[in-house]
C-alpha cells in the first residue's frame, strides 16, 4: 500500500514562521512534523510514500531527500508556489500512487491514529467498491459545527443530513476513481467529490477519539511539541 502525504500548504495562520520555513519542517519535539507521519507510517508497514509540495518545496526535498534516513521510500509531487488545493494535488499524483487504494494523510496535524488499519479499509473499499473511507474526529474549537456525519451503518453523509457532524481529520483511503474526472495540474477541492460520492452511499468512516491536533498556529504548534515528547524514541 501506498500513502501520499499532503504537504504543499502555505501556512499563512503561521506566519512569519513559515516566511521562511515550509510548514512541514517546523519542529515539533526536535522533529520535522511531517517525520512524525514517516516514522508512523513506516511502523505500520507502509513504506512507499509520496509528497506533494509548493512553497519553499525545495527544502522539503532537500531535507528529506529519499526517506532513507526514516526507512521509507519518498517520492516527490512538484506542484509550484502557489499549489493545487487537495484534490488536484491528488490527481496530479496518481501516476506515482498507482490503481490501488491509497492513504492520504494530511501533512499538518499530529496524530496517533493507527495507519495501519488503512490496510484494512482499503481492503474494503475494494470489496464493497466504494470510494473513499475517512477517519473523523471530535469537534475542534475552531470547527465547532464540523463537517460530515458519521452514520449507524458506517456511512459518512454531507453535514444537511440527520444526525451531528463531527470534523474530517485530512486522514483517508482513497481508491483512484474518486479522482478520474479531476484534471491533473489544475486546482480542485476535495470535499466535492466526496460530497458526491457520499450522495452515492459510497463514502464510510470511523470514529478515531485519540489525538487530532491541526497544527495551524503558533499556539498548536507549541502544544504539538509538548504532546510528541512522550514519542521520541519510540518510533
Amino acid at each position: 500500500m501506498k500513502a501520499m502525504i499532503l504537504a504543499a500548504g502555505r501556512g499563512e495562520r503561521m506566519r512569519p514562521l513559515t516566511d521562511t520555513c515550509p510548514k512541514p519542517l517546523l519542529k515539533v519535539a526536535g522533529e520535522p512534523l511531517i517525520g512524525w507521519h514517516l516514522r508512523r507510517l513506516r511502523a505500520a508497514g507502509i513504506g512507499e510514500i509520496v509528497i506533494n509540495h509548493a512553497w519553499l518545496g525545495a527544502q522539503i526535498e532537500a531535507v528529506l531527500g529519499s526517506g532513507g534516513a526514516y526507512g521509507v521510500n519518498i517520492r516527490y509531487s512538484p506542484e509550484g508556489e502557489t499549489g493545487l488545493e487537495t484534490a488536484g494535488g491528488i490527481a496530479t499524483a496518481l501516476p506515482l500512487l498507482g490503481s490501488e487504494p491509497f492513504l492520504v494523510v494530511n501533512g499538518d496535524v499530529l496524530t496517533d491514529i493507527d495507519f495501519q488499519t488503512a490496510f484494512a479499509a482499503a481492503e474494503t473499499l475494494r470489496r464493497q467498491r466504494k470510494l473513499a473511507h475517512l477517519w473523523l474526529v471530535p469537534n475542534p474549537e475552531h470547527n465547532p459545527k464540523g463537517d460530515f456525519i458519521l452514520q449507524e451503518n458506517g456511512a459518512v453523509a454531507s453535514a444537511d443530513a440527520a444526525g451531528r457532524a463531527l470534523t474530517f481529520s485530512g486522514m483517508g483511503v482513497y481508491h483512484p476513481d474518486l479522482f478520474r474526472n479531476t484534471p491533473p495540474r489544475q486546482a480542485a477541492k476535495l470535499a466535492p467529490l466526496l460530497r458526491e460520492a457520499m450522495s452515492a452511499g459510497l463514502v464510510s468512516g470511523e470514529n478515531h477519539t485519540g489525538l487530532w491536533l491541526d497544527v495551524g498556529t503558533a499556539e498548536r504548534l507549541a502544544e504539538a511539541d509538548k504532546l510528541a515528547q512522550g514519542w521520541v524514541g519510540n518510533f
